[in-house]
């Protein structure tokens, strides 16, 4: 088996990425979801069960992967804060068997990594990338799968070399995992008074 990482900014492209790979025939069991959830985007309002009105557009886009991700739900890592996760990924993080831990904290997000076969320059980007508001989608694949499955994270996962550069530029050297959690830019909502920015 062969373990391949994407890193996303955007959540709804790390979502469809796990859908995509359960429509490559990969079971649920080697797919695994970690996104950060500072900004409060999952909540129990945002199963599609939840209804129509309460978390519509979230709830929507969780259904779309409905039942791929086992044991969803939103643990605290140290050093990133709030998440939402799935899969084999967390039972690492939880450092159970079940990995059954909602609203619990997590452990080192480097070690989990490390763990399965990430190096440590890549873990320490992965993690300082989920901590400023991405998502890794994590699979365990079988030889013949490889290609499918790259194909599948490339299409819009983070070139993680250029993120490292980027993150060196300004500054970082290495994750930190007693920091305090990254605080999400606030909203900008725009000016009603100028049609080229947009209210909503």
């Amino acid at each position: 088996m062969k373990t391949i990482i994407g890193l996303f900014d955007d959540r709804a492209e790390a979502l469809a990425a796990v859908h995509d790979l359960h429509q490559r025939r990969i079971p649920p069991h080697d797919i695994s979801l970690v996104a950060n959830n500072a900004d409060g985007w999952y909540s129990d309002n945002s199963k599609p069960e939840a209804g129509a009105e309460t978390g519509a557009g979230v709830g929507a886009v969780l259904g779309a992967v409905g039942g791929l991700l086992a044991g969803l739900g939103m643990i605290t890592i140290p050093g990133i804060g709030p998440v939402i996760s799935a899969g084999w990924l967390l039972s690492t993080l939880a450092g159970s068997a079940t990995g059954v831990i909602l609203g619990g904290a997590a452990g080192s997000l480097v070690g989990a990594l490390n763990e399965h076969g990430i190096d440590d320059p890549d873990a320490q980007v992965y993690a300082e990338s989920l901590r400023r508001g991405g998502s890794l989608v994590m699979v365990r694949v079988e030889d013949k799968l490889v290609t499918a499955a790259e194909a599948i994270l490339i299409k819009h996962r983070v070139d993680i070399a250029a993120r490292r550069d980027e993150l060196t530029a300004g500054g970082w050297s290495r994750f930190d995992d007693s920091a305090q959690p990254y605080a999400p830019p606030p909203t900008e909502r725009g000016d009603p008074l100028r049609p080229e920015h947009p209210t909503y």
